[in-house]
């Protein structure tokens, strides 16, 4: 019988803390492994490629995909969640994405509704519901261009979680992905306007959530700079979350944070103390780098891909500016180096710091 929905999260936070304990005490474990795949630990000295690979980034992401829905079993933010949030648009260059994870995606959405909203509605559980909608929505959306009555399920279901102020329920300890409510309000709304042609046939009980969803988004003051980008990203979709007024003073403020060499660091998006609970600011403010953090992966790409989405013509020389970065910083493992925010060991952030890249690239139609 397979483990419940809730007993599932609670253990992989023990491993998780068990894993990360073991990492501490001795050699570096791999950052992904499972039967047949193993990916070494990611670490700043990792050598930068010579030359671009997109084989080389796509290995990494597939392999590190299956290898943690294979071991942990959960739509994780930062590896699996990703994957299918960000995967299915690549398809017009990769070809489509393996039906396996849309399949492991599928079950865990039944999982999920064998859990029950009340359970559902605590903890992390509202956000990774989220994540499976946004998911499934982006795969009808990029692969088979028609809304599936799996992805309208987990819609359903996600619209089912909302919180009374509007946002939906997430951890507040693991950032960027797992440390606000607000992060998980723009995922759930990016799982909305993402799903063909599903905001023209909903009820008025959800157009009711929706209504909400929007009011949130409107008035809630984004807690950083970071959850000001999503909200870009969010308003780049779904009509009447931003005025265009708002949206162009975001683009100005994404420019700010722009370094000198063309690339965007997610540590100049928040005060540590802003992440989360405050939880991390120690190990922030300790960072040798902490002054003058370098450009990463993941904020450059996560940068650009909103700003393509959001109008910002692909030949501005800002644009082709953070390109050339990434172009020229790549690991020869395929991955782009980006610090965790949390601790020294996974850095599972370099996932979404490949993801992102990929796709900024695509949008600059730099593949």
């Amino acid at each position: 019988m397979r483990t419940s929905l809730v007993v599932r999260s609670a253990l992989n936070i023990y491993l998780i803390i068990l894993f990360v304990s073991i990492a501490e005490s001795a050699e570096p474990q791999p950052q992904y492994a499972a039967d047949g795949i193993s990916i070494p630990a990611a670490t700043a000295d990792e050598p930068v490629r010579e030359q671009f690979s997109l084989e080389a980034a796509v290995d990494y992401l597939e392999n590190g995909a299956f290898a943690w829905a294979r071991t942990r079993k959960c739509v994780a933010c930062h590896t699996t969640g990703t994957y299918l949030q960000m995967r299915p648009a690549l398809t017009p260059v990769l070809g489509e994405p393996p039906e396996e994870m849309r399949e492991f995606f599928v079950q865990e959405l039944k999982e999920s509704y064998e859990a029950g909203i009340e359970k559902l509605k605590t903890d992390i559980h509202p956000t990774q519901v989220a994540y499976i909608a946004l998911g499934l929505s982006e795969w009808d959306a990029h692969v088979t261009g028609l809304l599936s009555d799996d992805t309208r399920r987990a819609l359903s279901l996600m619209l089912n979680l909302q919180s009374e102020d509007g946002s939906w329920g997430n951890s507040n300890c693991w950032p960027p992905f797992e440390s606000s409510s607000y992060h998980g309000a723009t995922i759930a709304a990016l799982a909305l306007a993402t799903a063909p042609g599903y905001l023209d046939a909903i009820n008025e009980e959800q157009t009711a959530v929706v209504a909400k969803l929007k009011k949130y988004l409107q008035t809630h003051e984004p807690p950083h700079d970071y959850a000001r980008t999503l909200l870009l990203w969010t308003a780049s979709r779904m009509a009447d979350v931003m005025t265009d007024e708002e949206m162009q003073q975001t683009i100005d403020m994404l420019w700010r944070h722009q370094r000198d060499d063309g690339g965007w660091s997610i540590r100049t998006f928040s005060t540590p103390e802003n992440w989360g609970q405050g939880n991390r600011a120690g190990k922030l403010r300790a960072e040798p780098e902490f002054k003058d953090p370098p450009s990463d992966g993941h904020q450059t790409g996560l940068v650009v891909l909103v700003m393509r989405e959001a109008g910002v013509p692909a030949d501005d020389e800002r644009i082709q500016r953070a390109v050339k970065w990434l172009k020229s910083n790549q690991r020869q493992s395929g991955r782009w180096w980006t610090r965790s925010l949390n601790t020294d060991t996974f850095h599972f952030i370099t996932y979404s710091g490949t993801f992102y890249p990929l796709l900024a690239l695509r949008k600059c139609d730099a593949l």
